[in-house]
């Protein structure tokens, strides 16, 4: 975080020269009226918290069960990890400006915040395609599985999904350290998202907007039509099963996924493919909450409630912690 703020200000003060420019934002957060802000510190550290120990759980599971150590579960550690980041990216920052009665912050750790912000977000979609192509071969094509879906294998798609989220981040973040701002820096949201920033600048903003919508709709159009894909193969797959409970049996090794899919893509959809002049300005903010701080806290319990292998799991180490004691 250092080195990443350290650079941008040096890009800043090299592109910048000696043009006066703002030092800060100033973050509006959900809500400007005081009585609220008990409360939403209240609930949103709650949703921190369940996140990040839902997660860590899921993780940990994962770590020290060796049944859990396929593909499938392989990518859900990484999506859990990437859930507690993305949660971790924006609602510390706002707790505290609650806390301290303070909307401020720091024009690096703005830069810094929405950097990330991109990466969890494309991390998410990747790995959810990722997961959808794990349960189409396994469910298609059950006796190749093995083959098909090798360790090192599975380790490349985890390591191609992070790395291209962060050089899509980057090439965000280069562009925008180029534009100017000037005499306006208050962002009508809870964190720096990337949108909510090019309104702001006093530069032209055609090459990000550009940019931003060819990128965006790559990552988000990419993987879901991986998942849809996926999903008619399985569907027809799992409708030549002749026995109901072999039709169960096979399908309900997708609901997790399919349920977190329709809650991640949903909200996406809701933000950023309707346009603003059909709803409250609010919406924005709304839907922001609902795919990087709600859905990652509802993954775990998706998981945990409806996938019998994580529950055995999830058993036995609670178990082994409580006898540990």
């Amino acid at each position: 975080m250092k080195t990443l703020c350290s650079f941008l200000q040096i890009s800043r003060n090299v592109h910048q020269g000696n043009q006066t420019t703002v030092t800060e934002f100033i973050l509006l957060g959900l809500s400007n009226q005081a009585e609220h802000q008990n409360l939403l510190f209240v609930l949103f550290l709650g949703m921190h918290l369940v996140t990040v120990v839902g997660n860590g759980l899921i993780i940990l599971a994962i770590s020290l069960d060796t049944y859990l150590h396929t593909p499938m579960y392989l990518f859900l550690a990484n999506l859990s990890f990437a859930d507690i980041s993305s949660i971790s990216n924006s609602v510390p920052k706002m707790l505290v400006n609650i806390h301290t009665n303070s909307q401020s912050i720091s024009y690096e750790s703005c830069i810094a915040q929405m950097y990330f912000s991109i990466v969890f977000v494309v991390t998410d979609n990747l790995l959810l395609g990722t997961m959808a192509y794990d349960r189409f071969v396994a469910i298609c094509h059950p006796l190749n599985y093995i083959t098909l879906m090798r360790p090192r294998f599975c380790i490349l798609l985890t390591v191609i999904s992070w790395l291209l989220s962060n050089i899509i981040a980057l090439a965000h973040t280069l562009l925008l350290i180029q534009l100017l701002f000037c005499d306006h820096n208050t962002l009508p949201h809870f964190f720096c998202d990337l949108a909510p920033l090019l309104k702001l600048s006093c530069s032209g903003t055609m090459i990000n907007e550009l940019v931003l919508f060819i990128v965006g709709l790559s990552v988000i159009i990419f993987p879901f039509a991986l998942i849809f894909f996926s999903y008619v193969c399985i569907i027809r797959a799992v409708l030549r099963i002749s026995s109901t409970q072999g039709k169960w049996k096979a399908f309900s090794t997708c609901g997790s996924h399919l349920t977190v899919v329709l809650l991640f893509y949903g909200t996406i959809v809701g933000v950023y493919f309707f346009p603003s002049s059909t709803h409250p300005e609010d919406t924005d903010k709304i839907g922001a909450v609902l795919f990087t701080v709600v859905t990652p806290m509802m993954n775990p319990f998706i998981y945990s409630l409806r996938n019998k292998d994580m529950k055995g799991a999830l058993r036995k180490l609670i178990n082994r912690k409580l006898s540990s004691l």
